[in-house]
């Protein structure tokens, strides 16, 4: 008799317990039914990962356990999508097909695992896997939201553990969460996952400065708590004495946020001011005292606290594209600091919690929970038409598809409206025509200008928050190419795209038919010899350009009969040479072929380990080039990203350019370090502010010429009111030596900010 696997028996009560807590965890009641169809789900999920290991070593069940605890208690969704994280790597991992799956568990569930499972066809080496996988992934999602729901469980799972994956396989996957799956997840309305993707991002990408601002939040909790608690004391008692039931507590921003902000205002985490948000949640029934009640809280706080007029955000009035609703208003609170209040009800806090999405029209369970019974969905239903949209928009290769979903929907929101008032609305940078195409394709398309909020707009004028615009249309107008340049919308480059289809397959059967008859006239047929002399006599690469041409009218159809007569006189000689060439086509074609396999490149042959950059005093012979978006130097985070001549692309890790190819191009993504650089020159900025005076600049050059030996590119300084601002372009070895210089002119009389600047500007 067998001996029983003490290994086995063990995994089996780690994975039992793991499963039994995300029963206990779910935010929705699981009845007697629904639970059998977990049990089974997981039942078949445990025997068919079994002997499986993650990278961390611990059995593989873990991991689609994890998921679906995301799933139950994080997101708050059913048994079937319970069921089908459960089950989303069976198909792709094991034997067992989507067939077996719809067998056991129904079509529901079959087809919800068939969208989780990734494509295991071979690309063109041009084209991005992880961009064919996320286009359909929104695919499956078009037809039911919780497959990408589900998908941004198993993301956030794989980001928990990343820790055990290789270096260059970290790097490629915190690049695409934090490039596709991040903004998803905000665009969804799932913040608290929106946001630990991208803190965990951070983490992985850059462990030193995650740790440093970790634990700089922490020393300064004690003050923090006490400030907050002097802040909320007033606003509390107002409100108490108005008979509101509300909770209100301080909330610090996450390590990420504070990070961005970091970078993109060039400041050290000590100015950071607006470290946490105050947030009121108003507890009263869904209904129309909610916005009442949050308003009267808004009046409340900003009666006490001197409001910021610039930072007032209503997104009661008019909600988030995602559901999200709130008051947004920034304060003066108690020593001189912004605080920013964030008012809400409890139902809105539920939907900015867990994510409108997740209490869509289909719920599970067939029960209307946590008062959303009268929720209207419209948003996301726009949202979901969207991107049903795009997917039809077929003509786009997978990347530029990406970059238009980065586009269309995931960038920052603006709302303007109609002539009567309806509220639209676009992706920021949205066009007049943009509008048109939105409102109605006919209108797009006859489109000849606008009054935008009364003034005469051209086209291509970009739209801001609350303008109203009228569109003005003309009979004989009609799509052009030019278009394509300044729409920023999918739904406006698809029906572009269409007329301008639509238009060209008239003016192509013109064309083709003129020609016909003028071969006919000629006494002659055309055929593939004949079309071929007649491109070249006309000067056009086939006979598909040259329909087009003379359809339009840009060539004549005169020179035809000319063209049909000489070719009369050579059809002897042209058959002649046919049949001897004949029988070597087949070699030439094998030739061609070999020498096109010979000579693709072999990136794959590099190795994923460090790629150092060496110096060389000839930047063409190096195998390496410095990118120009964002001009990293000896000392910057680098990646490298192999070309097609395998020359390797080097980029600071922050770069957004590397961040894109990193999430879209991951198989090209090498770890790239630094050696040591003596020789070898690099361009970088200075950017320096403060009070001006007399002979400012004569010490800051003498600080950069005389004292550090260096060479100065460019100067640009600029005064206003008895301030200055400037930059300094300058040649240096190092991060080293440009942070020096940096030191040096901070100490400078008169110089009150210098920091690295953006010499790609």
């Amino acid at each position: 008799m067998k001996q029983p696997d003490i290994q086995d028996d063990k995994g089996r009560a780690i994975a039992d317990a793991a499963f039994q807590d995300m029963l206990n965890s779910s935010l929705l009641p699981i009845s007697p039914e629904e639970k059998v169809a977990i049990d089974k789900a997981y039942t078949l999920a445990y025997e068919a990962h079994k002997g499986a290991r993650r990278k961390s070593g611990e059995p593989y069940i873990i991991h689609p356990i994890a998921v679906a605890k995301i799933v139950a208690s994080e997101i708050g969704l059913g048994y079937k999508s319970i069921v089908t994280a459960l089950l989303h790597d069976v198909v792709e991992d094991t034997h067992y097909t989507v067939e077996d799956i719809q067998t056991l568990f129904g079509d529901k569930i079959a087809s919800l695992v068939d969208g989780l499972t990734k494509l295991d066809n071979i690309f063109d080496a041009n084209i991005s896997l992880q961009a064919e996988n996320f286009k359909k992934l929104l695919l499956a999602m078009a037809d039911d939201i919780r497959v990408v729901l589900i998908k941004l469980a198993d993301r956030l799972h794989n980001m928990r553990t990343l820790s055990a994956m290789a270096p260059h396989k970290r790097e490629k996957i915190a690049s695409e969460t934090l490039y596709l799956y991040a903004p998803l997840a905000q665009r969804l309305g799932l913040y608290n996952i929106k946001t630990e993707l991208e803190d965990l991002t951070l983490q992985h990408q850059y462990p030193q400065v995650y740790k440093e601002i970790q634990s700089k939040i922490a020393a300064t909790e004690e003050e923090r708590q006490a400030y907050i608690k002097t802040f909320c004391e007033p606003i509390k008692e107002r409100l108490q004495k108005g008979n509101i039931n509300f909770d209100i507590n301080g909330r610090v921003k996450s390590v990420y946020s504070i990070w961005n902000k970091m970078q993109k205002q060039q400041i050290p985490f000590e100015e950071v001011y607006d470290l946490f948000a105050v947030r009121i949640v108003i507890n009263t029934p869904p209904g129309p005292n909610e916005k009442t009640q949050c308003w009267f809280a808004y009046s409340t706080a900003t009666d006490i606290y001197r409001p910021n007029p610039r930072r007032m955000r209503d997104w009661i009035s008019s909600p988030k594209a995602n559901g999200y609703e709130a008051l947004h208003t920034t304060v003066m609170g108690p020593k001189g600091r912004w605080v920013e209040i964030q008012i809400r009800s409890k139902r809105m806090n539920q939907v900015a919690e867990y994510g409108y999405a997740a209490h869509w029209i289909y719920k599970e369970n067939g029960n209307n929970i946590n008062g959303f019974e009268n929720v209207q969905n419209t948003q996301l239903d726009e949202f979901l038409y969207h991107i049903r949209e795009m997917l039809a928009n077929n003509e786009q290769n997978t990347v530029e598809f990406l970059d238009q979903v980065k586009l269309n929907l995931f960038t920052s929101e603006i709302t303007v409206f109609t002539p009567k008032g309806k509220i639209i609305t676009l992706p920021k940078n949205a066009t007049v025509l943009d509008f048109a195409y939105y409102i109605h394709s006919a209108i797009g398309n006859r489109a000849i200008s606008a009054k935008v909020n009364h003034e005469l707009k051209a086209l291509n004028h970009i739209l801001s928050n609350g303008d109203q615009i009228e569109i003005i249309t003309a009979d004989n107008q009609k799509p052009q190419p030019e278009w394509l340049q300044f729409v920023t919308t999918a739904r406006a480059q698809s029906h572009i795209k269409a007329a301008l289809k639509s238009e060209g397959k008239a003016i192509f059967q013109k064309g083709k038919t003129a020609v016909e008859e003028a071969t006919r006239e000629a006494g002659w047929y055309a055929n593939a010899k004949l079309y071929k002399l007649l491109a070249d006599a006309y000067h056009v690469s086939n006979k598909e350009e040259l329909f087009s041409k003379i359809g339009s009218g840009t060539l004549s159809p005169n020179e035809i009969s000319r063209v049909v007569k000489r070719y009369l006189g050579r059809s002897k000689w042209l058959r002649y040479w046919g049949m001897q060439l004949r029988p070597r086509l087949p070699q030439l074609r094998r030739k061609s072929a070999m020498k096109a396999i010979l000579e693709l490149p072999h990136s794959e042959a590099i190795d994923k380990k460090a790629f150092l950059l060496k110096e060389g005093t000839d930047p063409s012979t190096l195998d390496y080039r410095i990118a120009q978006c964002c001009s990293p130097i000896p000392g910057d985070s680098v990646v490298g990203f192999i070309g097609a001549n395998n020359k390797v692309t080097i980029h600071k890790k922050n770069c957004p350019t590397a961040i894109r190819e990193a999430a879209q191009h991951g198989d090209k993504l090498v770890n790239a370090k630094w050696t040591e650089h003596t020789m070898m020159l690099f361009l970088a900025r200075i950017n320096v502010s403060g009070a001006d005076r007399q002979g400012l600049l004569t010490d800051m050059l003498d600080v950069i010429s005389t004292g550090m030996h260096v060479n100065i590119r460019r100067v640009n300084i600029e005064t206003h009111g008895g301030l200055f601002e400037g930059e300094f372009d300058l040649y240096v070895h190092s991060t080293k030596e440009l942070d020096n210089i940096i030191s040096k002119l901070g100490k400078v009389a008169g110089v009150q900010s210098a920091k690295r600047g953006n010499n790609n500007e």
